[in-house]
């Protein structure tokens, strides 16, 4: 039994093999395969693509897909999936944008709250900006700063239980280790039941709040099209646990062209 610290849940293989059964394709992804079909992209670039569920799922479906991931342990487990001969797989973040081009940027699962540093999100969308073809689009999902997701993830005393195929039960509960402004520190604790390995994943995430997001989008040359606040597609409002986020290119204007 072996037990590991500081951020794991991305780059440690038993928790990689396991990812998929921890964080399965569920209301989330039928939204995103919703709305991207509402936007009609022919290339997209899914940007943090983690194993690749949903970027093999829109590849399946016909989307050119350009599936880009920081950590390679997941990127192998993305290319060993159905269809994913049809991607084109990149491992890195978003300085590979560079030479794309494409009609949708994609960020799921939260990954936006894990550019910490308002310069690093900055320059993410400078580099989507430059990547996306005039109107294109970048679309993205963020926990809202008034429902922190780590208020209903389960205790030590009520840890949560998923089943994986390969691994059997695997059992998993939250530390909050510290709030500092809008940044959250947290550890994930792991326990394989079968083997017995216990792995902890210490983690930060950032919580922007919807003018924020809205600002730094403006910056970029985004224009704000939708805000949903749930994955039925409602829009956000105050009381809104996500915020998804729908914003378009900026088109030249006539007096531009001149």
């Amino acid at each position: 039994m072996s037990e590991e610290s500081t951020s794991q849940q991305f780059i440690n293989p038993l928790l990689v093999s396991a990812y998929d059964a921890m964080n399965s394709f569920g209301a989330d992804g039928v939204f995103w395969v919703r709305e991207i079909e509402r936007l009609a992209p022919k290339t997209i670039i899914d940007l943090g693509c983690g194993t690749g569920l949903l970027t093999c799922e829109l590849a399946r479906k016909g989307y050119q897909m350009i599936g880009i991931e920081p950590a390679g342990a997941m990127s192998d487990i993305a290319r060993t999936k159905p269809d994913a001969e049809k991607v084109q797989w990149i491992e890195g973040g978003y300085e590979k944008f560079d030479g794309l081009q494409a009609d949708m940027v994609l960020l799921t699962s939260h990954v936006a709250q894990f550019f910490l540093e308002d310069s690093e999100w900055e320059k993410m969308l400078d580099a989507a900006a430059n990547a996306l073809t005039p109107g294109g689009n970048i679309v993205f999902d963020s926990r809202t700063p008034i429902f922190p997701p780590y208020q209903t993830w389960p205790t030590e005393k009520s840890p949560r239980r998923v089943e994986d195929s390969t691994h059997g039960p695997i059992d998993w509960y939250y530390k909050l280790l510290g709030i500092e402004n809008n940044r959250v520190r947290y550890q994930l604790h792991f326990h394989f039941i079968n083997s017995g390995e216990r792995i902890i994943s210490t983690d930060e995430l950032i919580f922007r709040s919807q003018e924020e997001f809205t600002k730094s989008l403006e910056g970029a040359g985004f224009d704000v099209e939708s805000v949903y606040g749930d994955w039925d597609g409602s829009p956000a409002t105050p009381q809104s646990e996500e915020m998804i986020f729908v914003a378009s290119k900026k088109q030249a204007s006539s007096d531009t062209l001149k």
